[in-house]
């Protein structure tokens, strides 16, 4: 197997970390790099990581393996010990969540993150596509190159078979892991692996090829509409990632779906189904003029607010929490990851308490407030409609009250009772961690 494509295909990184199950695939990937590193570029800085799932009886002796290996190679290694969030998902889309989110926490700055899926890989991939019904974005073929995680993950074996993986195992005497789990065919990447793709292979031995080849023309289409949308899609974008509702209206159903999945992607969101596309605009977008509709999708929904629809995470409303701010009143950290509260030049200005004023955080308010700016008092939800914030964020606003005068929601508005004076002036600022 030359390795000229390997070298070409790592240019410009020389920071690499490989992920390291120590089978077959990885075992030859990282085999492969330090043979480069020997012969042609001394200067390549290797790094492995393994994952220890626990759902094994064979996991640590697994690390012992990698370990024995990494050592022999020079390579340096670190193992993380993962634990699998029962997320309804299934234990094989768990165990690539979590070791996508072991590698990304280990990545370091300007270092490429380097995986050993293969052709066979690229096929049942397609086919588990083409078994949900996927479109062509789902159809398309895993890229040899794609940002990840603020850097590059690179995939060099995608074009190579696995019996070409095998042959140079062999060739190099190299020795790795079977996982066990490998030979159960309740899972379906298994059982496509077992007793599918061999029968179609033995039918048509270039099959794999074959399909990689339609992922990638899928994946062709994919970035020509792409290119062809991202105008279209800019203009429909609000400067808050919003997307207005109006435009889409007069659009064909197709391209008006088009659109709507290239602002999923814009949001980082999985791809949703086609049923799902479909009551996002019958049930948010088409829903009369007063409705509140909401379609949930994992962590997120799709809400509608001023003809727009909104991508929003999914956080707990306060109600009736109070929180206590007390003297010195240093930072506050507020409930349910809505940020922090503190003191500072660039927040809102508003009075200081007096002596006898306590200081508390509520997220809602009875009666009649006068805020600056306003004449008549008015509730507070008639401030939080004239003030155009949108239904989801009123009860995750933190409000700040002296005893029980409503003084500020800060960055929003203060009350005539909560303005600051030449002799009295505080500045409180609200740092959100997270979208709201």
């Amino acid at each position: 197997m030359d390795l000229h494509p390997l070298l070409s295909l790592l240019h410009p990184h020389r920071n690499l970390l490989v992920a390291f199950s120590g089978g077959l695939d990885s075992t030859v990937l990282l085999h492969q790099l330090v043979t480069l590193r020997e012969t042609v570029t001394p200067d390549l800085q290797l790094r492995a990581m393994h994952i220890h799932h626990g759902i094994s009886p064979h996991a640590n002796e697994w690390v012992s393996h990698c370990e024995r290996l990494c050592a022999q190679w020079n390579v340096p290694l670190e193992v993380a010990y993962v634990h699998l969030a029962d997320d309804g998902k299934g234990i094989e889309a768990q165990a690539r969540a979590a070791r996508y989110q072991a590698l990304t926490a280990e990545l370091r700055p300007g270092e490429a993150l380097l995986t050993a899926q293969h052709l066979d890989d690229q096929c049942e991939t397609f086919l588990l596509a083409l078994k949900r019904g996927s479109g062509p974005a789902g159809l398309a073929a895993m890229p040899t190159k794609l940002g990840f995680a603020g850097t590059t993950l690179l995939r060099p074996l995608l074009g190579k078979s696995r019996a070409a993986l095998e042959e140079w195992a062999k060739t190099h005497q190299l020795t790795w892991i079977e996982d066990e789990s490998n030979q159960d065919d309740a899972y379906d990447r298994n059982f496509l692996r077992l007793r599918v793709v061999p029968v179609l292979q033995q039918r048509w031995p270039h099959f794999t090829r074959s399909v990689a080849r339609s992922a990638e023309l899928c994946g062709e289409q994919e970035a020509l509409l792409d290119e062809l949308l991202a105008e279209q899609l800019s203009a429909l974008l609000q400067d808050d990632g919003a997307l207005r509702i109006a435009p889409l209206t007069g659009l064909s159903e197709a391209r008006r779906a088009a659109l709507l999945r290239r602002w999923f992607a814009f949001h980082k969101a999985a791809m949703p189904s086609r049923a799902a596309l479909q009551r996002v605009w019958d049930e948010v977008a088409s829903s009369r003029e007063d409705a509140n509709p909401r379609l949930k999708f994992g962590h997120y929904e799709v809400r509608r607010f001023q003809e727009a629809l909104y991508w929003v995470p999914l956080l707990d409303g306060q109600g009736d929490a109070v929180v206590h701010w007390l003297a010195p009143y240093a930072p506050l950290h507020l409930p349910a990851g809505l940020g922090t509260l503190k003191l500072s030049a660039d927040g809102q200005a508003v009075r200081a308490p007096g002596h006898d004023e306590a200081v508390t955080i509520r997220f809602k308010a009875s009666g009649n407030h006068h805020i600056v700016g306003r004449e008549r008092g008015r509730n507070l939800k008639k401030i939080w409609q004239e003030l155009q914030i949108p239904s989801w964020q009123r009860n995750i606003t933190p409000l700040v009250f002296y005893g029980e005068q409503l003084i500020t929601a800060p960055g929003i508005f203060v009350t005539r009772e909560g303005q600051a004076t030449d002799r009295s002036c505080w500045h409180i600022d609200w740092q959100k961690e997270k979208q709201q």
